[in-house]
């Protein structure tokens, strides 16, 4: 189970030109935005890479609005090549990653992969991935899960930071997600 006070949660290139491209683009930032914002509510630190802004554009401005974090530059697939992202997590010192954003087949798989050899354990948020075709998000899920990192959900996710029923928080996080 993940606790609140040990995640991260890493939103993985979700920029304009990319996230145009992906399968059911709509759905994926809709989802990607009500976990930013369960995030926010349960005070889960955020990281978020940009590749290649200067081609790729920035990320999209539903979600580059409710990040209040600077994002991470990078040319390389996996964030943990980016300069400076794994100074960010180690300064955060929180052992759960959950993982969203885009390509699930190429930057969020090794991303994944790294994580977990960093000692990370990885939640890998399937409804929060997309790449370009169903069968390479599909593909990039199921390689995830061979590597032992988990699959989860952005509900799923977030109830279970939540833990219980009751209070501000689960009236908040429960707007988020009727």
């Amino acid at each position: 189970m993940i606790e609140k006070e040990d995640t991260v949660l890493v939103v993985v290139d979700v920029q304009e030109k990319l996230a145009k491209s992906v399968y059911d683009s709509d759905r994926l930032i809709d989802n990607i935005a009500i976990l930013v914002k369960g995030a926010d509510i349960l005070g889960v630190p955020i990281i978020w890479t940009e590749q290649y802004p200067q081609g790729l554009g920035h990320t999209v401005q539903p979600l580059a609005d409710l990040i209040k974090s600077p994002a991470i530059e990078k040319k390389c697939f996996s964030c943990c090549y980016a300069e400076d992202f794994i100074d960010v997590l180690e300064d955060l010192g929180r052992p759960n990653v959950l993982l969203a954003g885009i390509e699930t087949h190429v930057c969020v798989y090794q991303t994944a992969m790294d994580l977990l050899y960093e000692d990370c354990n990885v939640f890998v948020v399937a409804d929060a991935v997309s790449s370009r075709t169903q069968e390479n998000k599909a593909i990039g899920l199921e390689r995830i899960v061979s590597e032992c990192a988990e699959v989860t959900s952005v509900e799923m996710a977030l109830f279970e930071l939540l833990k219980v029923a009751e209070g501000p928080q689960f009236k908040a996080i429960l707007k988020l997600v009727k």
